[in-house]
């Protein structure tokens, strides 16, 4: 008898000719999640298992694979070779560690290995026997238990017994998507938006645009720090640190003061739009939310996307109450960082009244003022490249 930690995927049961890609890649990341620790990862028939771990590492590896995307639960189980008698032994013993009084419970058992002589049914009601015998305080309740003991007996004529499941992030494996831009601020929606779509199984990259020495250089260790808290999710991010200086200058100096905001906008979207072009990228990601601010209008969005070409924008944030994207904040650990009072380079030159309706023949116009091939050639480079 030994302790696993089995793992459960959800979604990539569905896809057909294809699951064995998706396996394959989130045991990848499976096994690079828990890379600092001595342990070994397997897999077997619609699981992956953790062994051969130091127990006092248990609560840490526990910690780390609840955020590989893909996984939808985990448990701690007893691992024994399958034979009836075992599996009543450590049935009990596995209730003996918990607080049983005046409890409900039920056992559920999984029979993958039909060579197993009871059926499932048969033998939840024969263990369920068992424990009535030894623990004459517990009830039986199939509906709402207070404690469920699951029997899973599998192929590799191995039986998992556990009394637990723990939730994971869930999704899809990251990477199984392709590749992303985010653009990361120093604001609590992008570090969401980044984190709802590497849920989808996109290779999260961010950009960053920096105005020193009107945003600090505490602005920008910020930024780093959010992206170090998303790869506990993400894995390594690679950051791009665009200087946008002189093109907020340009702006202030030639462009309407109300179309500020939307030029500088649109002039950010090429410049990422080209970073992704150079590193096949396949998407731009926002954390914008639909009116939140005047940037975030429909006729502002229309106005921003008009200038893209060859790569889609991607808004997962974009019908969620700001209620809803600071309790995922909250969740994944990037609120405390967000709101760390450094401005970012969307706070500088902040017009009196940004233009709320904007048209893009009047974007266009203003523009016009504009050398804006030479200024995005420039930022992009001049790009600073981190791997986080």
């Amino acid at each position: 008898m030994k302790k696993v930690i089995l793992l459960r995927y959800g979604e990539i049961h569905l896809k057909g000719k294809n699951r064995g890609t998706f396996e394959n890649m989130l045991m990848e990341n499976i096994r690079k999640s828990v890379k600092d620790f001595s342990c070994k990862i397997v897999r077997i028939a619609g699981r992956y298992l953790v062994t051969n771990f130091e127990e006092n590492q248990l609560e840490m590896l526990i910690e780390k694979l609840t955020k590989v995307f893909g996984l939808v639960s985990l448990s701690v189980a007893f691992e024994i070779e399958t034979n009836q008698e075992k599996i009543e032994e450590i049935a009990i013993l596995c209730l003996k560690n918990q607080n049983i009084l005046n409890k409900t419970f039920k056992v559920i058992t999984s029979r993958a290995d039909k060579t197993f002589p009871i059926n499932s049914d048969k033998f939840s009601a024969l263990i369920g026997e068992k424990v009535l015998n030894n623990f004459p305080s517990l009830k039986v309740d199939l509906h709402k238990p207070d404690i469920e003991l699951f029997i899973d007996i599998r192929e590799n004529k191995k039986t998992y017994i556990l009394s637990e499941k723990i939730k994971c992030v869930g999704g899809m494996p990251v990477g199984s998507a392709g590749q992303g831009l985010l653009m990361l601020s120093g604001g609590i929606d992008s570090p969401v938006a980044g984190y709802m779509m590497a849920k989808r199984g996109l290779k999260i990259n961010a950009i960053h645009f920096h105005s020193f020495p009107y945003t600090s250089v505490q602005a920008k260790e910020k930024v780093i720090k959010l992206a170090e808290i998303l790869t506990d999710f993400t894995g390594g991010i690679k950051l791009f640190v665009v200087p946008f200086t002189k093109i907020q200058e340009q702006i202030h100096i030639k462009c309407n003061e109300n179309y500020m905001i939307s030029i500088m906008r649109r002039i950010m979207i090429r410049i990422a739009e080209k970073i992704c072009e150079k590193n096949n990228f396949k998407t731009i990601i926002t954390g914008e939310s639909l009116g939140q601010v005047a940037s975030q209008t429909i006729e502002s969005i229309t106005v921003t996307n008009s200038v893209l070409k060859t790569v889609p924008m991607m808004r997962p944030l974009i019908a969620f109450d700001k209620t809803d994207i600071i309790e995922i904040a909250q969740k994944i650990g990037t609120f405390e960082t967000s709101i760390l009072p450094y401005e970012d380079c969307c706070t500088v030159f902040l017009p009196k009244s940004p233009i709320i309706k904007p048209t893009i023949k009047n974007a266009e116009k203003q523009e016009s003022f504009l050398d804006i091939e030479e200024l995005v050639n420039e930022a992009v480079e001049n790009t600073e490249i981190l791997r986080v």
